[in-house]
Order: structure tokens, then sequence, then C-alpha cells
């Protein structure tokens, strides 16, 4: 007898914890194939008994109908031996190898769990419906492969209805390992000053009277806690600042839906297509609206979101609110908080009731932001949604781990060709977000497999990123049994070199680029804080080529804070002592000895490191405009002079370019001389957004000219800012550059640690 022809097809990329199986068992079902599939350490594996064509065939509509949250990497086609094979069967999971397959984001609850919420007899109103295509994944795992024994819903039961529906592979919840209903799964308790609530219905009244009244409920979320109020009650916004020592940072709103958030922000095609997304980021939105004036304080921004858990859509179908407040559930600083005891003890009696559950977060994470700049979707804080999805690289990464920068700290742990960024971790320098950091490490380097041979740090001696690198290095190489190994090597990379490799790795370029790193602080090779510069480098070496030309912070990090000292600064390296003369508005509420002491810190170099800083640079600018003299959160004078630029504004100033040091002496004395001919402010934003434009296109010629580099890559913080971002990659493009900015890392510190890995994978060859 013939053996039949039989082939199997491998398939890598995030293709578990999304339905994949019950997908490929359909397909093959309906396409009537004879085979199996099984779960793998290192992706699906599928083995068919067809002709070729049919295998073809199979291998187009898997790719044309997979699940909306798989991401099919590669697809490798593979002749092998017939069995005697009779339908289409799903196998038990094995594990073939040390490799792992991805692990899923959580995502948003879908459209038909959202149906069987109201007709589903036992999910009636249960707020923890989900199934293969929706549900938490990311923040339950503790371990691979992803079984329910390896999550945090191991200690939930299923019942009879639940077990039927998941051992049903025409089921849309076969597998779905947090699967649960009313009868078997995690439950809500309502706790208001001694009274506990766990029926769903009474809960949700209880949320909505105390919305109405003003109150601020901390509310557990998929990755942490949120602390919840009504979006246009300026009172119980005000008071929320208080509770979160949150002077002035903006907050982020959930809306119900699109049609409503339209109503209070411009939101376009992209936009909206980010926020609909599984992923469900918070979109940062121009607002038309304001809901409330101390949300951002006229900052002109709206970060929105759309409901993901299905306890929001709950929420909105019983309060007739257009928008709440729904932000970190933490204070200052510190991390999200996750279990119910920390929430108690650290928000009772600042809040007015909370809202638990019973399940546990094992990973914690925040909602990720991202603004779309130039028509596509950027990262400003990866976390929820997108972590722990690895970014592919053309670099072998295997055994690498980076440590990141200080503020905005992600890290990233590579595996073969894959760098698995860490979730948005924070500020280190706060001793419960260290904690943090150490333990997410930690569970990175379990979860996927991960033995450091590299770890690669920032330069700076200081960060407390890079004692851990050297911590880990020094125990980690010290001894083995007893045996001392000096296996680990630790490389340490500069900050802005990291910036533009960052981006390099995104697009897989390999070759010398001209980067332009513009952010607010990174260690430089002089000992000197840069920030603005001018790199021609591949992913092994650079030359810094030029730089913003150096100017002293009195006070050093008091500088970062009080931008109007910046401003002190600039003019008097302008105008010397004869800047008095001018009666700065900006200065009118400073007390005279104040500036007196400044100004003789500048003069006589006391505590005042000197600094390319790109973000001081438009912190004196802002000052100077009176738009913004005190920082109170990071980057909020850039921020509003951002937020004031006339778009249809094209002049820009003069700048000194003397050897490899762009001087702005001549930008400041045309902004002074705007200032005295009354030149609206936007005008002047618009300027010097421009003039900064202008210094990017000028050296970007230059180089070009020089060394023959057409490719620009544009990393830093200071790229956030939309305008200038936008501007620039226009006038490059208009001189037929190649332009390169970051998408799927952010450009400002969190994305570090991918540019860090890269230098290291190409350094150790």
């Amino acid at each position: 007898m013939e053996t039949a022809n039989a082939y199997t097809i491998h398939i890598k990329g995030l293709v578990q914890g999304v339905g994949f199986r019950p997908f490929i068992f359909r397909l093959a079902t309906e396409e009537r194939l004879n085979g199996w599939v099984e779960n793998r350490n290192d992706g699906v594996m599928i083995k068919v008994q067809a002709e070729y064509e049919e295998v073809e065939r199979f291998i187009s509509l898997l790719r044309d109908r997979a699940p909306l949250a798989a991401s099919i990497r590669s697809i490798q086609l593979m002749k092998s031996e017939g069995e005697d094979l009779d339908g289409f069967y799903i196998h038990k999971s094995n594990d073939h190898s040390e490799q792992i397959t991805q692990i899923s984001p959580d995502i948003a609850v879908c459209s038909d769990c959202l149906k069987d919420m109201k007709f589903q007899p036992h999910r009636i109103h249960y707020p923890f419906v989900n199934c293969t295509n929706c549900g938490p994944r990311f923040t339950i795992i503790r371990d691979l492969p992803y079984d329910r024994p390896n999550t945090t819903m191991d200690r939930f039961k299923m019942c009879g209805r639940c077990r039927e529906e998941y051992t049903d592979v025409n089921n849309r919840r076969f597998h779905a390992q947090p699967v649960a209903c009313n009868y078997c799964g995690p439950e809500y308790e309502y706790y208001q000053q001694g009274r506990v609530i766990r029926e769903m219905e009474k809960i949700l009244s209880e949320l909505k009277k105390l919305l109405y009244k003003g109150g601020i409920i901390a509310v557990k979320g998929v990755g942490g806690f949120h602390l919840m109020c009504d979006a246009g009650n300026d009172q119980s916004v005000r008071r929320l600042r208080s509770i979160k020592n949150r002077d002035q940072k903006p907050f982020a709103c959930m809306f119900p839906d699109i049609k409503t958030l339209k109503e209070y922000a411009h939101v376009n095609e992209v936009e909206e297509e980010s926020l609909n997304s599984w992923r469900r980021p918070i979109v940062l939105l121009k607002e038309e609206t304001p809901l409330s004036q101390s949300l951002n304080n006229g900052l002109g921004t709206l970060g929105a979101m759309l409901p993901y858990m299905p306890l929001h859509y709950m929420l909105f179908d019983e309060v007739d609110l257009p928008a709440i407040v729904l932000t970190s559930g933490n204070i200052s600083d510190e991390p999200l908080i996750v279990d119910n005891k920390t929430a108690y003890s650290r928000l009772n009696g600042l809040v007015d009731a909370f809202l638990f559950y019973n399940r546990e977060i094992y990973n914690r994470v925040d909602d990720s932001v991202v603004r779309i700049i130039d028509g596509k979707e950027r990262m400003i804080r990866r976390a929820r949604g997108y972590v722990p999805e690895p970014l592919q690289l053309d670099l072998d990464v295997e055994g690498i781990f980076s440590t990141g920068a200080e503020l905005k700290n992600c890290f990233c742990t590579g595996k073969g060709h894959e760098a698995m960024m860490s979730q948005h971790i924070g500020d280190l320098k706060n001793y419960e977000t260290y904690n943090f950091y150490t333990e997410a490490a930690e569970h990175f380097m379990h979860l996927f497999r991960i033995e450091p041979a590299y770890v690669v740090s920032d330069m700076h001696p200081d960060y407390l990123s890079t004692k851990f690198a050297r911590n880990f290095v020094a125990r980690n190489s010290a001894y083995t049994q007893g045996q001392r190994n000096g296996k680990i090597k630790w490389i340490q990379v500069q900050h802005h070199h990291a910036h533009i490799a960052s981006c390099m790795a995104e697009h897989q370029l390999d070759g010398k680029v001209f980067g332009v790193a513009l952010d607010g602080t990174g260690y430089g090779d002089d000992g000197k804080i840069w920030g603005g510069e001018f790199l021609v480098c591949d992913l092994a070496e650079y030359t810094r080529y030029a730089h913003f030309d150096y100017v002293p912070m009195p006070g050093g990090d008091k500088a970062v804070e009080s931008p109007w000292r910046m401003a002190l600064s600039f003019l008097y390296h302008t105008f010397g002592d004869d800047l008095q003369q001018y009666g700065f508005e900006f200065l009118k509420n400073k007390k005279p000895e104040d500036i007196k002491l400044i100004l003789s810190m500048i003069k006589k170099n006391i505590n005042s490191p000197l600094t390319s800083s790109a973000g001081r640079l438009f912190d004196a600018v802002s000052a100077l405009l009176n738009l913004c003299t005190e920082n109170r959160f990071d980057a909020e004078a850039p921020m509003r002079l951002e937020a004031f630029v006339d778009p249809q504004t094209e002049s820009h100033y003069d700048f000194e370019m003397r050897e490899n040091r762009i001087g702005f002496f001549s930008t400041f004395k045309q902004i002074v001389d705007d200032l005295k001919q009354n030149t609206s402010l936007p005008v002047i934003a618009a300027r010097f957004h421009n003039t900064v434009v202008c210094v990017i296109t000028s050296l970007a010629r230059q180089v070009r000219e020089e060394q023959g580099i057409n490719q620009v890559v544009l990393s830093g913080g200071t790229f956030q800012n939309k305008y200038l971002s936008e501007t620039t990659a226009r006038w490059l493009k208009d001189l037929n550059f190649e332009v390169y900015q970051n998408k799927l890392v952010p450009a400002n510190d969190g994305g570090i640690a991918l540019g860090q890995m890269a230098i290291a994978a190409k350094k150790r060859r």
C-alpha cells in the first residue's frame, strides 16, 4: 500500500495562549486534512497528510485567518514520513528543546465574551469572563509552559461547565487557561468602611453612587491597582492629586466608547486604530473640550483609553459619565500596588472605598502609553498589551542581559535573535521600584530560561542599573561550587550611543549612520553631562561628530527642577551682566537674592556642571517665554513649549556652528528681540523648534557631503515632541535622506536597554 504524502509545518511567533491550536484544528477539519497539531517550547508543530498543493492552500488560509492576537514570525515546511492518520487531532503539549515560545501579553476582553456576559447563564454579569481570544496572560503566568497550574488561576478549580468548554476543541474556550464563570472563578469584593459587598449588581450600584458623589475608589485592575474618580469633577480630580502627591502631571481617562471620546478630543484614523486595538493603550490626543481643568492643567493633550476589562464595560453600563480618571494605584514614583493587603495598608483613609478581587497578579504591569507621530504609533511607555512580546533582531543576542537606564527604566533579556524588553519599571532611585526591578529581572531570566554570559550597563558609574550590573557580575561570576569561574562579562555602553543603537536595532541597520540623540541627561566620555549629541556610528563604535555647546547647570539636578535657572544660564552667556537691563517677565516672581545667587554660581563655576543637554535647552526657552519656570513633573517645560507652537510658522532663528559645537547665543538674542517686539509666543515657540530642526538638517547635509552617509537616525526623549519629530523627519526626507525613528520601544530612556543589547551583541563578535 502506497504511503500518503505528509508534511510538517513548524510555526514560530506569538502562537500560544491566543487560541492557535483550536484554530488550526478547525481549519484542518474544514479542509478535510488528516494530521495533528501540538504546542512545543519553540512554537507550534503541525503535521498534515496531504498533497503539496493542499498544504500550500492550508498555509495560505492559516496566514489569512490567524487569531487577532497571534503573530506569526516564521513558517517552516518540511517533507515528512507518512503515518496512518485518520482525522485531525490536538496533541498534548511537548517539551522538545531548550528554546522557548513567546508569551502573550494581556488581551482586552473580546466582543464574544461581552455577549456571553449578557446571555450565557453561568456568566451573566461575570466580570472575569475570557476565552482563547482574550483575557489575562502575562500578568498571571508564573512559569512555562503556559498551562493553568503555572498561572495564578491554579487555585480556582473549574466547575463542570467550564471543564466541558475547556476540553471541547470546538469551543472558543478550549484550553483557555483563565477560563472561569460565576460558579468557579475569581470574585470581586467591594469594601467601604467595614461594609463588604460581593454581589456584582450591588457592587456596581455602590460604585455608581460613590462616583456621582465625587468619591475616589482603589480598583484592582489586570496588572495592578488603579485609582478611579469622575473625570468631570474638578474637586475629585484635585483631591486625587493630593492623594497621589502629584501636583500637575496629567491624568489618563477612560471613555466608554470612541463616539464619546470624540466629543472631547481630536481622534484621527491611526489614533482610533490604536485605541480600539486589542492592546488598548493610553493614546495621547489633542484635547478639544476640557473635562476638568485639573486633569491636565492646560497642557492641551489628553491621555485617553477605552475599556479593556469586563468590569470597565459593566461600569459604563451603570454610570452615565463621559469619562473616569483611571490612574495608576501608587503614591508618587512608587511602583504599582498589586496585592490587596498592601493596597489597604497604603491607601486606607485616603480613598473612599476599595474594589478587590481574589486572584494574584504575578507580574505587575502598568497601562501602556503611545503617541501617533508621523502617522505611526510610537511607544512612550511600553507595558500592558505589549510586554513581553519580543522584538525580532538581526543579531544573535543569546545570553545578554542589559540593565537599562536609571529613569524610565526597562531592562532587556536576549534569547537567540529575540530581545525581551521588560515592562516599564520606572525610576530606580525609589527603593520600592528598585526592589521591583530586581524581582522582575529574576523572573524574566527564569521565565525565558536565560543564563547571562554578558551583562550590559550604562557608563554612568552611579546609576543603580550600573550598580546592579556590577553586583550581578560579581555575585554570579565569583564562585560556582567554590570555584571562581569568571564567566560573565560586563560591558558598559555610552548613553546616547545606546539611544541610536535602539533605533538601529529596531530597523535592523548595521552600517554607518548619522545619529541624532537629543535628550535630557547622559554620562559623556569626558565626564560632562551630554544630551544634544550628533554621532557618526555603527552598532560597535561611535564618533562624536558634533554637540550642543556646553552651558553651566547652576545647582546641578536642581536646574532640572527649575528651568528658570537654565534660562538664566543661557542668557548670562548671551548678554553677560547686561541681562539685568531687560527686566525679564519670567524673573519677576523670583527673589532678587536668588537671582544673584544663581548668577554668582554661574560666574564662579560653583556647583554648575557643564551640559550639552537638549532637554535643558528646551527648558530654558520655555522658562524664558514664562510658560514654565518650575518643572512639576518630568519634561513639563518642554511639553508646555511644544503645546504653544504655531505650526504655520516656518521661519527660524540663527545659531552658531564652530568646529563641532553648536551655539544658541544668536537664538537667544533673537528670541529676546521677539519678546521686546511682542511677537506672539506661538510664533516664537515655532521659530525655536525650527531652529533645532535647521541644526539637524545642516549637520546631516555636512556629514553626507563629507562621509557619504545618507541614513539619519533620530532618538532620545526630546523626539517624543510631536512637532519636532515630524518637522525634522519631513525636512530631512525633502532632502532625500533616509530617516529612522523609534517605534516599538520608547525613544526615551525606556528604550535604552535594547540599544545596550545590540551594541553588546556586536562587540562580542
